[in-house]
């Protein structure tokens, strides 16, 4: 075996040698819907869509940058289905 930070060879004792590492895996959550019931389980709220001016739509919020950041909210206009986001 050799060390990078002395320079130096040492015999080994085993054949087999074994290094991991254990990582800790976040748990992800799935949100499953039916076809067609997409967003009717988001909550709504006022807000005039860019698209069509439409004055409701159904938000969700996302973390998509670090922690130390505001969460990303999503919207989605009940009318023409339009998606936009705010960063809080």
């Amino acid at each position: 075996m050799y060390c990078k930070r002395c320079d130096k060879y040492y015999p080994l004792k085993q054949e087999k040698i074994s290094i991991g590492q254990v990582l800790n895996e976040k748990k992800k959550e799935v949100i499953v819907f039916k076809k067609g019931e997409e967003y009717s389980e988001l909550p709504k709220t006022k807000i005039m869509c860019p698209n069509c001016e439409n004055t409701e739509a159904y938000w969700w919020m996302q973390q998509t940058r670090s922690a130390d950041e505001p969460p990303t909210i999503f919207y989605k206009c009940t009318k023409c289905g339009y998606s936009w986001r705010s960063y809080g």
